[in-house]
């Protein structure tokens, strides 16, 4: 994938450690925005990503995200981090998108939706044929985003507790 820049951001590969560490640093503030959105999202975050979990998750980025199987996705503006997206493969004709996030200064730029058609123009690119993700049912704005990029709603395409699932969306699109 080479890197795109339109609208004054820059959409590339994560690719050397200086990269991961930006995409890390851009997880955690997801992490905490979550945190703080909502009780719920709190109560699913603490209970899917406590923070042992989430350091473990953070220190196995690169090899769970991949290439060819994955791509991990950093957004800059100026050379400053501000939005990240990874896919990894769930089987060959599935690839799932995680971790979309853009920085609170830099949204309403488009960026999570540029994040989101290179990750998915990139799992096309290596095979794929479906890609699928969920966010929490109170990202209203997350969910209007996926639903312009042609993302249906779907049933869990994963193992997920019974009392999480009235809090969660899950959607999938062809490629």
């Amino acid at each position: 994938m080479h890197a795109s820049m339109t609208e004054g951001a820059l959409i590339r590969p994560a690719t050397i450690e200086a990269d991961i560490q930006a995409v890390r640093t851009l997880c955690w503030d997801y992490r905490d925005f979550l945190l703080n959105h909502s009780g719920t999202d709190r109560d699913i975050t603490e209970t899917f990503y406590p923070v042992d979990k989430y350091q473990r998750l953070m220190e196995g980025l690169e090899a769970e995200h991949a290439r060819p199987q994955g791509i991990i996705l950093l957004a800059e503006i100026d050379g400053v981090a501000i939005g990240c997206g990874m896919t990894h493969a769930i089987d060959p004709q599935t690839v799932e998108i995680k971790r979309v996030f853009v920085s609170e200064a830099a949204r309403g730029q488009r960026i999570a939706d540029r994040l989101c058609r290179a990750l998915m123009t990139q799992a096309r690119t290596d095979g794929y044929s479906r890609a699928v993700l969920d966010t929490s049912r109170s990202l209203t704005a997350a969910q209007r985003l996926y639903e312009r990029l042609g993302f249906i709603k779907c049933a869990p395409y994963q193992s997920i507790p019974d009392h999480a699932l009235p809090h969660l969306v899950f959607y999938e699109t062809a490629l």
